[in-house]
């Protein structure tokens, strides 16, 4: 059976992928370089590997069901999940180790609501979810770390240091909202006790806060263009694989 989308036609690429056609081939082209490219014993695929990569960040930017992708590409139910499994690993963001001095991160959490109630639990939002420790450079708005999911109803303080985020980040200086006291990261001056208002210098301080701050946000904004945020059908480390997945094609698509 013929497909519809395929990577060689560079017109599908930009509407059904979220990335210009220089994005993808640049894209390609790292994982060929890493020699991820090359196929391991066993059948071989009958897709090319370029059509691979492309079927699955049309799936993650999609988040259409197995039924609907597999006619666009020209293949089985199963072997567009097969792709999925296969791929998803070797697009996972490199995670930076080390930080040049003078950096400042800015960290936040995210929902990224899940079928698979095994890796979730209700969440402020009633729904089923895994609690995303996302952190960003707050210069570059790169992602520079993302923490393992672990269950929604998981407040940020906690899953700031069970997801590994904590320890990814050391020492570099980082800024956080109001739900992160007592870790040592940079948030907001509060009130104390009996105080009504703030000095005009912690207002100020708290207004520039906000303002830096207000980029994980953003980020945040732009990575849930791609859909498999909004609602992910994968079951145990898919929504992991997903989230680094497309926090790699954020940088990409940001940096072009």
């Amino acid at each position: 059976m013929a497909g519809v989308i395929t990577a060689s036609e560079l017109s599908w690429i930009g509407p059904f992928s979220g990335l210009t056609p220089r994005q993808f081939t640049k894209l390609v082209a790292g994982l060929r370089r890493r020699g991820l490219h090359i196929a391991r014993r066993g059948r071989p695929w009958c897709l090319q590997f370029e059509d691979r990569v492309l079927l699955v960040v049309v799936y993650w930017r999609t988040n259409l069901t197995m039924r609907q992708l597999a006619p666009l590409f020209g293949v089985s139910k199963s072997t567009a999940a097969r792709v999925i499994d296969d791929i998803s690993p070797l697009l996972a963001l490199d995670l930076r180790q080390r930080f040049r001095k003078g950096t400042v991160l800015v960290v936040d959490g995210t929902l990224v609501p899940t079928r698979d109630h095994s890796v979730a639990e209700r969440s402020k939002n009633y729904r089923y979810s895994t609690n995303h420790q996302v952190v960003i450079d707050a210069d570059t708005r790169l992602v520079v770390v993302v923490g393992r999911p672990l269950p929604g109803n998981r407040n940020d303080c906690k899953a700031w240091a069970e997801s590994g985020a904590e320890a990814a980040v050391g020492r570099t200086i980082t800024i956080a909202d109001g739900g992160y006291p007592g870790t040592g990261l940079v948030i907001p001056h509060r009130r104390e006790r009996g105080q009504t208002d703030l000095p005009a210098w912690k207002e100020d301080h708290n207004r520039s806060h906000k303002q830096v701050r207000a980029r994980v946000e953003h980020v945040f904004a732009r990575m849930k263009t791609w859909k498999i945020l909004r609602d992910c059908r994968l079951k145990g480390d898919g929504v992991h694989r997903a989230m680094l997945g497309v926090a790699r094609l954020h940088n990409l698509a940001l940096t072009g």
